[in-house]
């Protein structure tokens, strides 16, 4: 009892000690000041990052790849400036900064493939912050997942050699002995079941499953490994294959020579290839198409542009198909209309798309109000266009939402030729080459040359019907034949 109440109060009396000198101790304001700076200094706990993610550039982009980096780790970003440049499905678009900060770290480099979107792809930090203490986030799990290296299968141990069968003479059924030539295989390491010897299609099949390569010869099985040799050794010639044997084929071409049959080489498919697949297979398989083509006099255009020439103002043929088309389809709303899911959607503005070759395939940059434009403006925004889409500088606004699109091959020979529908757009205009003709004038029963291309419309069997698509025509080769009326229009 009196050993207890001894330690109760040593307790207390020890308590009273501890409370003072912690009074003592915050007591000191820059001591406290000093103690929180450090448990909440960058140093301790690293500059909380802002994430820059894959943005989608487009309505269809799923994934990108970065081009280039345009800004350095540790540089000043105002918003609006360019971070870096990525190629999306469509083109390569620069992507513009949304805050303002520093560059503090580079996730994905520079040539990095199919980053999905969301996926960060850098950090910034806010201006004053130390960048170089920035806390790197862990790797997302799907990520890691696709950045780690496939485990290989253990490889399964080499089946035991094949031992021939040593006999007489073989006899073997059609159908084993076509197994055994088309694989090179011996045919006396097979054990025939069948009657007085005979050789079956079951036993071909089963030395087939057993054998550890069907392309090797029986020599390299029973010839022993050869013995090195400082002086060279003339290698023997091949043994001639038996009588009555089919040639063997074999899997992988030899470099330097022709490739064999049934050999390939894959070749990597961008995103905007991908795209394109894709668009097509579903415009084909979704939409019912139909054709209708019309033969255009085109002597009026000729001689506008001579005219123009003289004035020392270039126009091409295809400004004015563009203007045509678009005049047609101010005359003629019903037929610029899209296919939504829920059904028809009739469209406020005219946006001609027009089909540009890249090197990474076809891509449709847009003349933004064609039918309110005149054919010298339609002709310096086409070449704009055109330009920047071979360079892969398409801004996302300068290829989405055309009403109607034009293909032309015309420059490359093609008389006539049917396009693919460009979804959810309702038509496709293809041009073919202008020819000339011999025909006869019905006024003085006389022949004349006439100048004249093919035109072929691709429309959607739900949106415009037979009807619709030939009265479209008829209006477009007016407006296309007398060229006054695309300036009353």
């Amino acid at each position: 009892m009196a050993a207890s109440l001894r330690l109760g109060r040593q307790g207390i009396l020890f308590g009273f000690r501890l409370s003072h000198l912690k009074k003592c101790l915050w007591a000191t304001q820059p001591c406290q000041e000093h103690v929180r700076h450090f448990f909440q200094s960058q140093w301790l706990l690293g500059v909380s990052p802002l994430k820059v993610q894959m943005p989608a550039l487009s309505p269809t982009m799923e994934e990108g790849n970065i081009v280039k980096w345009l800004k350095k780790e540790g540089e000043a970003v105002s918003a609006g400036d360019a971070l870096c440049e990525i190629e999306t499905d469509k083109a390569v678009v620069t992507m513009e900064s949304n805050d303002d900060g520093i560059l503090a770290k580079i996730l994905i480099e520079e040539g990095s493939r199919n980053v999905r979107l969301g996926t960060p792809i850098a950090l910034m930090v806010e201006e004053g912050q130390d960048w170089k203490q920035v806390e790197i986030p862990p790797p997302d799990a799907e990520a890691t997942h696709a950045a780690a290296a496939p485990v290989l299968p253990s490889a399964p141990p080499p089946p035991a050699p094949l031992k021939p069968v040593t006999s007489g003479l073989l006899r073997l059924s059609p159908a084993a002995r076509h197994i055994l030539d088309t694989h090179g295989i011996d045919p006396k390491l097979a054990t025939p079941t069948g009657p007085r010897g005979l050789i079956t299609k079951e036993d071909a099949l089963k030395i087939l499953k057993m054998s550890p390569a069907s392309k090797t010869s029986p020599a390299s099985l029973t010839a022993p490994s050869p013995v090195p040799s400082p002086s060279p050794v003339p290698t023997p010639a091949a043994t001639p294959p038996p009588l009555g044997s089919r040639p063997n084929i074999p899997p992988l071409s030899v470099p330097g020579k022709p490739g064999a049959p049934g050999t390939f080489t894959e070749i990597p498919a961008s995103n905007v290839r991908r795209v394109i697949a894709q668009r097509l297979t579903q415009s084909k398989t979704t939409i019912p198409h139909a054709y209708a083509s019309i033969d255009c006099d085109m002597a009026a255009v000729m001689q506008l542009r001579k005219d123009l020439a003289k004035e020392h103002i270039k126009v091409s043929v295809n400004d004015f198909i563009i203007k045509a088309a678009a005049v047609t389809l101010k005359e003629m709303p019903e037929v610029n209309v899209t296919w939504s899911g829920d059904g028809p959607r009739a469209l406020d503005s005219i946006h001609i798309s027009v089909a540009v070759a890249t090197d990474k395939g076809l891509i449709t940059p847009i003349i933004m109000d064609a039918a309110n434009k005149g054919v010298q403006e339609i002709s310096a925004n086409a070449k704009a266009l055109a330009q920047k889409a071979r360079d892969g500088k398409l801004l996302p606004e300068e290829y989405q939402g055309g009403s109607f699109s034009i293909s032309n091959l015309g420059m490359f020979g093609i008389s006539g030729f049917s396009a693919v529908i460009n979804p959810p757009q309702a038509c496709i205009l293809a041009i073919g080459t202008s020819r000339a003709e011999l025909c006869l004038c019905e006024d003085n029963q006389t022949l004349r040359t006439q100048q004249l291309m093919t035109v072929t419309l691709s429309s959607d069997g739900r949106l415009v019907d037979d009807e619709l698509a030939s009265r479209f025509l008829d209006k477009f080769r007016s407006n296309l034949e007398q060229p006054q009326r695309m300036v009353l229009a």
